[in-house]
């Protein structure tokens, strides 16, 4: 396909996805800033690994969804790989990939990088980790790191790691010696330090030696649900009161029936609102923003990776066969939109949604990246 031929259909498929009431000129993201604090660009319809996640389907429905940037998931989380030579090598396709689709996609190293994107009209994509395994026992790899673009660290995944105990780990033992010294080197490398997963003791570690402030890109609150994927208030409340960043999920463990669904995901944001002040909260989905076109056919593909997740040892308390990696009625390209008017109706401002859909983690970007 041409390259105007290319523009055009991602236009056509784009135009299709946009919902009557944008048509009717009541688009109530229009002007603003969406920044997915976690999540990613794919096809779900698609089983088995994709080459090129960025078909010209996944770039035209996230451009309809109104998403100006999204941390995505890159380099070793689990598996028998070697974790340093596997997040290396994943950086380096990534950095072709957008390459090859920067008409619509721009790395992000920088705040400035999320306005750029949004002036150009292009899909910021933010370098993360969600495992701090690759680190092996040398802290001087957080510069390597750093320098290839990697904006996001995440310490642990749900398993304990060299790092510390992540949200699975029972004996919640904290921050190690080296955890520390990575710390320190993420901060002198002005890499976000993320505590999504991690165990309690080592998020309120954290966030008490960190010199800059943390964040919690994609987690619930388990005062509303009580599952230890989710934030205890003691957490969400000190990395706000250091001037952190948490971002609210769409997954199953907002409902302790595992079926999530729009209002378990603004309960949420409600409280953790409540506890940490209307500066500090956001959205990390945890999901990408194409739709899904058979449900039946993506339960089959589901239980086999819940399957492979348990027999790896890194799944979570709340994740079953049954249950969905979304909340099942705030999915698809308009999950923003519908976000928006579900927090309008809860009697949110639109300066208090904007802040939530964008604003406040493109503030908390500055403080830590810069720009």
């Amino acid at each position: 396909m041409s390259m105007p031929d290319r523009r055009a259909f991602i236009g056509l498929v784009a135009a299709a996805a946009v919902t009557p009431a944008i048509a009717a000129g009541r688009d109530p993201i229009a002007g603003k800033i969406v920044i997915n604090g976690l999540g990613g660009l794919g096809d779900p319809n698609i089983a088995g690994n994709q080459t090129d996640p960025f078909s010209p389907r996944v770039l035209a429905e996230a451009h309809a969804s109104g998403l100006t940037a999204v941390n995505c998931t890159l380099g070793y989380v689990s598996g028998k790989g070697d974790p340093f030579e596997q997040s290396v090598r994943d950086v380096a396709e990534y950095d072709a990939l957008l390459r090859r689709h920067s008409r619509d996609l721009l790395k992000v190293l920088t705040a400035a990088d999320i306005r750029r994107a949004r002036a150009e009209r292009r899909i910021g994509i933010i370098y993360g980790f969600q495992n701090g395994a690759m680190m092996g026992q040398d802290a001087s790899r957080a510069d390597i790191f750093a320098n290839m673009g990697v904006r996001v660290f995440q310490l642990t995944y749900n398993p304990a790691n060299q790092l510390g105990d992540g949200s699975m780990a029972p004996e919640n033992r904290g921050l190690t010696a080296f955890g520390h010294e990575v710390v320190e080197r993420l901060n002198a490398n002005k890499v976000m330090v993320d505590l999504s997963h991690s165990g309690e003791r080592t998020c309120l570690e954290a966030a008490r030696i960190s010199s800059r402030p943390i964040s919690i890109n994609h987690t619930g609150c388990r005062a509303v649900t009580d599952l230890p994927r989710n934030k205890t208030d003691a957490e969400l409340r000190l990395v706000a009161e250091k001037g952190g960043y948490v971002g609210i999920y769409f997954m199953p463990f907002l409902n302790l029936s595992g079926h999530a669904h729009a209002e378990d995901v603004v309960a949420h944001i409600d409280h953790a609102v409540n506890v940490c002040g209307e500066d500090h909260v956001g959205i990390g989905t945890d999901g990408s923003v194409t739709q899904i076109d058979d449900l039946r056919k993506y339960e089959s593909a589901l239980a086999k990776e819940i399957a492979d997740r348990r027999a790896a040892g890194i799944s979570a308390a709340g994740e079953r066969p049954d249950t969905y990696p979304f909340a099942v009625d705030l999915r698809g390209p308009d999950q923003f939109r519908k976000l928006a008017r579900l927090l309008a109706a809860k009697g949110y401002s639109p300066r208090r949604i904007e802040k939530i859909l964008g604003a406040n983690f493109l503030r908390f970007a500055e403080e830590i990246w810069g720009g």
